[in-house]
């Protein structure tokens, strides 16, 4: 289930309600460590792509609302993920989202398979997002908790 499936690759999205705006003093700490946290899951074994603008920004796309940030990435299997989610620096900033980020009451993160070399789209991530919120974890949209393997 968490090795890498031949012609496949896991997508993954994560959204976050900023508390506050991005550029006020309460965000900034987590502004602060913006560029290290990205550099290190770009340096991580299994990262393939992040979404970002021209300038290697991330924040400043907000398809899902002003106070919305967004996190999509796609990595080589579930196991590279986890690790950089879960063993590495990211995990330290996971663990202080609520200084800077609301409790979201529905799923804000979702997990699918893409084929190798595709680069998901905001209007796809979006859709899986609301496949994971409407039917639970499938084969086309789950969740740490409960993965799927690649076709």
């Amino acid at each position: 289930m968490t090795a890498q499936a031949a012609g496949y690759e896991l997508a993954q999205l994560n959204i976050a309600a900023m508390t506050q705006p991005l550029e006020s003093p309460g965000m900034a700490e987590f502004v602060a460590n913006l560029e290290r946290i990205n550099a290190l899951a770009e340096g991580s074994p299994g990262f393939v792509w992040r979404l970002q603008t021209d300038e290697g920004d991330a924040t400043a796309l907000r398809p899902f609302g002003d106070d919305m940030l967004v996190n999509m990435s796609v990595w080589q299997d579930l196991d590279s993920l986890k690790d950089y989610v879960y063993n590495t620096a990211h995990a330290e900033i996971m663990r202080r989202r609520r200084e800077w980020f609301d409790r979201l009451s529905q799923a804000y993160l979702v997990l699918w398979w893409v084929p190798q070399g595709h680069r998901p789209t905001i209007e796809e991530a979006q859709h899986k997002l609301v496949l994971l919120r409407d039917n639970g974890p499938t084969v086309d949209a789950f969740n740490f908790g409960h993965p799927f393997s690649a076709p």
